[in-house]
């Protein structure tokens, strides 16, 4: 029979993956949501398909490694691990009410560095390694996209050339006996393929969400024997997946929509830099700041684009004309105050994690 204290453990396991599907889905599919090319729905069940992909593949490898690698010893019994995932689960939850993603792995290990400087037993030189790559990371993804967006964006959305067009990408010929669908008359070729490449890349970026935030959810009862492997990844993905669909929708407003006004164009630079970025980081085993990373991106395309608004030169009356309106879409590229916001608040939640379980399991 299921112990009272275990049903606890498990609850609060949802609810850290129902946190991770409210925050990671606004950043692997926000960019795709704010161009149109998938609806909030759409993201939510891609999120949920990808994500459990990514955790029933890569993950296993950071469920086994994370209870073992910030702590040194064997810290995780049953009510410790509770404890855990209550700060990591109510960070993030503070986070999605405000709609601003919160980094699920800054959060996580800043729980377990809690945990760990309580116990006097925290690996301060794997916790440094992280952090730095955590500060450098973020300014790479910020100066990379800020330059793309001042520099090279026109070029590149001259070459890829993937605006929308009114009405649905595809359309069902029911000329046939069995109904197929094919691109609606509106769309071209080359919005297609920009709208697959977007996708494309969010699902990726989930597939990676789900690979080191799975994790996040269930390592600590797995680590301390209470669940199996596979029973932890499909219920942290379940939970991530109800996550996706649900508070999800107001982290997807705040990345597609609160920060810059995303084309379908910048989606895919935010796309490829972000998930570059993630990728490259998680090959060298340091558990990405997924969520950091593709906002700085997102602010960095968006001050490149504005800033290259601003610097315009005005030579004669029409240019005079044109440079105005630039100067009015410049509040649509880039927004300084809900980008302090985000950047404030994804500070914070760690910050709050750490600070609360070093209290916590100092008087434990």
């Amino acid at each position: 029979m299921i112990s009272l204290l275990l049903l606890v453990g498990l609850a609060v396991a949802v609810f850290v993956g129902f946190n991770v599907g409210g925050s990671n889905t606004g950043v692997a599919f926000g960019p795709a949501v704010g161009s149109g090319a998938v609806s909030k729905l759409a993201a939510g069940l891609l999120m949920t398909v990808f994500a459990l992909l990514g955790g029933w593949t890569v993950g296993r490898r950071v469920v086994t490694t994370l209870g073992s690698n910030l702590v040194v010893g064997d810290p995780f019994t049953l009510p410790v691990s509770i404890g855990v995932l209550f700060f990591i689960g109510g960070s993030l939850f503070v986070s999605n009410v405000f709609g601003v993603p919160a980094s699920t792995s800054m959060t996580a290990v800043g729980a377990i560095a809690g945990l760990g400087l309580a116990q006097n037993a925290l690996a301060t030189a794997v916790v440094l390694e992280i952090i730095s790559w955590w500060i450098v990371a973020p300014l790479i993804a910020f100066w990379v996209s800020g330059m793309v967006g001042r520099y090279a964006y026109d070029a590149v959305e001259e070459r890829i050339a993937v605006d929308t067009s009114d009405g649905s990408l595809l359309a069902l010929d029911t000329d046939g006996r069995v109904p197929t669908p094919q691109l609606a008359d509106e769309t071209t070729p080359r919005e297609a393929t920009g709208v697959v490449l977007v996708v494309g890349i969010a699902c990726f970026m989930a597939f990676s969400a789900g690979a080191s935030n799975v994790a996040n959810a269930i390592a600590p009862l797995v680590g301390s024997g209470q669940l199996t492997m596979n029973a932890g990844i499909l219920l942290a993905s379940g939970a991530i997946g109800l996550g996706a669909v649900t508070i999800a929708r107001r982290t997807l407003d705040t990345m597609g929509e609160g920060l810059t006004e995303l084309p379908l164009t910048a989606a895919l630079v935010v796309a490829v830099v972000s998930a570059t970025l993630v990728t490259a980081l998680s090959a060298i085993g340091i558990p990405a700041s997924f969520v950091v990373i593709a906002t700085m991106s997102t602010v960095g395309l968006g001050w490149g684009r504005a800033t290259r608004a601003e610097g315009a030169l005005v030579v004669d009356a029409d240019d005079v004309v044109e440079e105005l309106e630039q100067e009015v879409s410049v509040g649509d590229l880039y927004r300084p105050w809900a980008t302090l916001r985000v950047v404030a608040l994804q500070n914070a939640v760690p910050a709050v994690a750490t600070i609360g379980a070093y209290a916590l399991f100092s008087v434990w």
